[in-house]
């Protein structure tokens, strides 16, 4: 594999705050939480925000460098409960996380 996990987090976290448009004062609140390599071909890159349990997940693939768009959520919060641990977060971040929350399957774990 060229890519590190290192490098492999980088360019998911940089794909990712690209992709939602997170002001660069906010930024900050997003930390890779964990990297994996499947196959010797992607890595599994899992972000997340800081304090919640909260996280997307995201293919980079080692040849082209890329991240696969169509990456997922997951979070233990029930959609009817989508304002859980958002009082302390700048209103882009609390945004972003009622949208995920609440426009998905509950997670059975």
């Amino acid at each position: 594999m060229e890519l590190t996990s290192i490098d492999a987090e980088k360019l998911a976290l940089d794909f990712f705050l690209e992709d939602w448009e997170i002001p660069e004062g906010d930024r900050d609140f997003f930390v890779p939480l964990n990297s994996r390599p499947v196959d010797n071909r992607w890595y599994v890159v899992e972000i997340g925000v800081e304090g919640l349990p909260d996280q997307w997940v995201i293919q980079v693939y080692d040849e082209t460098k890329e991240c696969d768009p169509c990456f997922t959520f997951v979070s233990p919060i029930k959609a009817s409960e989508s304002e859980t641990g958002l009082e302390e977060m700048p209103e882009s971040i609390a945004e972003i996380l009622r949208t995920e929350r609440q426009g998905r399957l509950v997670n059975s774990q």
